[in-house]
């Protein structure tokens, strides 16, 4: 008969983690406007793909995210928020607040706005990301220029000046250089790229930017990543990242240094999403909620990140029941406690390996831990001779 589709689910979704994880989706929400036949956002996969009519700026913006780092994005969706250049405050929030209802049902990862910091609009946007994702529990992260969000959701790219060098052929034939110069908020495109084409396996920190010649020049660059800034830097040869962190610094109990890391997000919001999905899909609804039904669920959602063990995302996991969950269950509803036996105890008499096999209704309690595989992101090696 083979084995249960919640394990084969959990299986499947677990084999494609790396696909996914190296192949990210960026949204950009632009102030353009699209035909009233085209389909808004637009989906671009490659360079064809981008629609006409749209502006010079926005164009170079599109170019920028699909770049990537060792893969290019997955696609990047553009949302045209139809806002005129001189259009009065109100219009600019009517365009933004049409963006921000078209991006609840849309799958995206990352999102850019090349004039968010013009609009003044990154506190908003800021804010709509963490309700996103703590009410709404749609994990996507914004990069956006000097915001400084305290927030794992928020990549806070500080970086004011990023200077790209071409070589152009002028029109009496001769070559000549010209420099372009990028804000904070119009390279943040690039940057949203960048993370999303970066494998889940490795972390962005000292990706290279090859399109640069040169940027900001600062002469700390600790201070700023210890801010929760992201910045990129001249390294003598190139540019770089410093290091592949988000705007969140306030660590409490439970949330510590680790939700600091993109790589380390990008990778618990991965498994969020997995687990939940495929509990809606496969699980939910489908199977009668006893004991050995619930056994099935862990044994599935093991075999899922034992697969991610295997591919390098975490490092260690243990999923079960959690028995002080149930206990707290039984006694809200005034119930005692029927176990997988039959038997009928009183919840304070029940030892954990009873109380795991509660009737506990409609609702299932599990606890986990797993610990997710960091990058190689500090080399320390002193030589004495």
């Amino acid at each position: 008969m083979g084995a249960p589709s919640i394990d084969i689910s959990f299986i499947e979704k677990a084999i494609s983690a790396i696909t996914r994880g190296e192949r990210g989706i960026v949204m950009l929400w632009v102030k353009d406007a699209l035909p009233t036949t085209a389909l808004n956002p637009v989906t671009v996969v490659t360079e064809s793909d981008i629609p006409d009519g749209l502006s010079d700026a926005t164009v170079e913006q599109v170019k920028l995210a699909m770049i990537g780092y060792v893969n290019a994005p997955k696609k990047v969706l553009v949302y045209c928020m139809g806002i005129a250049e001189e259009a009065e405050e109100e219009a600019v929030e009517t365009g933004y607040k049409k963006a921000m209802t078209a991006a609840e049902t849309i799958r995206f990862d990352y999102l850019a706005i090349p004039t968010v910091e013009t609009d003044s609009k990154g506190e908003d946007i800021a804010a709509w990301v963490k309700f996103m994702r703590t009410n709404k529990k749609k994990k996507i992260k914004a990069v956006l220029p000097n915001v400084a969000a305290d927030n794992e959701g928020i990549i806070n790219f500080a970086t004011e000046k990023s200077v790209k060098t071409e070589t152009i052929t002028t029109e009496d034939g001769t070559k000549a250089t010209v420099d372009t110069t990028y804000t904070a908020e119009q390279y943040c495109a690039r940057i949203a790229g960048l993370i999303a084409g970066t494998p889940m396996t490795i972390a962005c920190t000292y990706a290279p930017l090859p399109e640069l010649s040169d940027c900001t020049r600062l002469t700390d660059i600790d201070t700023p990543v210890d801010n929760g800034e992201l910045i990129i830097f001249y390294d003598g040869e190139k540019v770089k990242v410093a290091r592949g962190v988000n705007s969140f610094v306030t660590t409490i109990d439970g949330k510590g240094d680790s939700f600091k890391k993109i790589k380390i997000v990008e990778a618990m919001d991965m498994i969020n999403d997995d687990i939940v999905k495929t509990v809606q899909d496969s699980y939910l609804g489908k199977y009668a909620n006893k004991y050995p039904n619930k056994c099935l669920l862990i044994t599935a959602i093991n075999s899922y990140f034992a697969q991610l063990k295997r591919d390098d995302i975490v490092r260690s996991y243990s999923v079960g029941l959690d028995a002080e969950a149930i206990r707290r269950y039984l006694k809200e509803k005034g119930k005692q406690a029927t176990l997988d036996d039959g038997t009928v105890k009183d919840v304070d008499e029940c030892s954990d390996e009873e109380i795991i096999t509660a009737d506990t209704g409609a609702s299932i309690f599990l606890t986990g831990n797993v610990k997710i595989l960091d990058a190689i992101e500090d080399f320390k090696m002193p030589i004495y001779i």
